[in-house]
């Protein structure tokens, strides 16, 4: 954008009053900061008679659906035949409502623009896909501890979708209630991910970082963390009363 703008010598602040930015943003997209918008390719094309050339761009730009730090995970995500997920805080982004996702988004430290958030909405929301739609479809088991079920983001409308999903045929939802849980339960959330492929990989999940790892000894303790788990939560059924329990005393 900078050399087709150079090239005809319009200068940035013409550039920026076309596109309706300020000189900083204009700046900040020159210099590879901040990722050109639609609006202000289409402003510079005109502007700067590139002919089409810096509005064909639009189409390569897409923003990145997903954080950083989760990128590696989601492609796996998109090649699982099996996933063993455990959480310890949160409902895991599979099993979220829209509402639920929106209060985790919106209120993320440090905030996210409003764009931002739609986008990972929509992502968060597209990922179900995995649910109901994969041919054949991909094994999945989630167990929760309770303190996920006991937050008070986690409304009826969440408890009830926990419940739909529970009931189809490749999902199993199980609750790990606080009098069962052991001090491995509090580790934190885990995710054990096979793929098409037959490779194993183990996901781990803290405040600051996250770690997907196809080592053998990580898969291997992930997955003897996770049996022992799921041996000790309830079973589907229990977990469905408990569930259902939830939503009659709310």
């Amino acid at each position: 954008m900078k050399r087709w703008r150079t090239k005809a010598n319009v200068s940035r602040e013409e550039l920026a009053a076309a596109a309706n930015y300020s000189l900083d943003t204009i700046k900040s997209m020159e210099q590879g900061v901040r990722m050109p918008t639609p609006r202000a390719l289409d402003a510079a094309d005109e502007l700067c008679g590139a002919e089409g050339f810096l509005s064909a761009a639009k189409e390569y730009l897409q923003r990145e659906k997903f954080p950083a730090r989760a990128q590696d995970f989601m492609e796996r995500e998109r090649e699982a035949i099996s996933m063993w997920w455990y959480e310890v805080s949160l409902v895991p982004g599979l099993l979220q409502t829209k509402e639920y996702a929106r209060a985790l988004i919106e209120n993320r430290i440090p905030p996210l623009d409003e764009e931002t958030v739609e986008e990972r909405i929509a992502a968060r929301m597209e990922r179900q896909a995995i649910l109901t739609e994969r041919k054949p479809p991909v094994g999945l088991s989630f167990v929760l501890y309770e303190a996920v079920l006991r937050s008070p983001l986690v409304d009826t409308h969440q408890l009830r979708h926990l419940l739909d999903v529970s009931r189809l045929r490749n999902v199993v939802v199980q609750v790990l209630p606080f009098e069962r849980a052991t001090s491995a339960a509090l580790l934190g959330p885990m995710v054990l991910l096979e793929t098409r492929d037959h490779e194993r990989f183990a996901f781990t999940e803290g405040p600051l970082a996250s770690e997907l790892s196809a080592d053998p000894g990580a898969v291997s303790r992930v997955t003897e963390r996770i049996s022992m788990i799921r041996t000790q939560a309830l079973d589907p059924d229990g977990s469905a009363r408990f569930i259902e329990r939830m939503v009659d005393q709310s």
